[in-house]
């Protein structure tokens, strides 16, 4: 797991800064500086409506005494998507966008709740009770 981080930690900014000079190259700096403080006001603003709808969707299946399994994946996505859009850059932007979009977040969710069921099933996740 650790060098997965690291690797993240260099590659995802190295990236980064490549699409950010490529697009100032294409359409100019200043276009481009508009562009990701954009982006970055775009996806606060939908982060923050995503994250209102995710809590009250935990709240409901609460409520009616269902487990909230998929509100609460639905809101982990919102969460790393807003995080990502408010990363400086256009690849994070991208993800984090088909994140917080209602129609693409099916398809992360999915791959989540994959991710969790082969953890649990290696046993290299485990759930306690209190």
């Amino acid at each position: 797991m650790l060098k997965w981080l690291v690797a993240a930690i260099i590659i995802v900014p190295a990236v980064e800064m490549w699409g950010i000079i490529q697009m100032g190259q294409l359409i100019g700096g200043w276009l481009t500086f508009g562009l990701i403080l954009l982006t970055g006001f775009a996806g606060a603003q939908l982060a923050r409506r995503e994250g209102r709808k995710a809590i009250m969707d935990v709240q409901t299946q609460i409520q009616n005494g269902r487990p909230p399994g998929h509100a609460m994946l639905n809101g982990v996505c919102v969460l790393i998507g807003g995080l990502l859009l408010l990363m400086p850059g256009f690849f994070t932007d991208i993800v984090g966008a088909t994140l917080l979009l209602p129609i693409t977040r099916p398809f992360y969710r999915m791959l989540m709740l994959r991710w969790l069921e082969q953890k649990l099933r290696n046993g290299s996740l485990t759930i306690r009770r209190r």
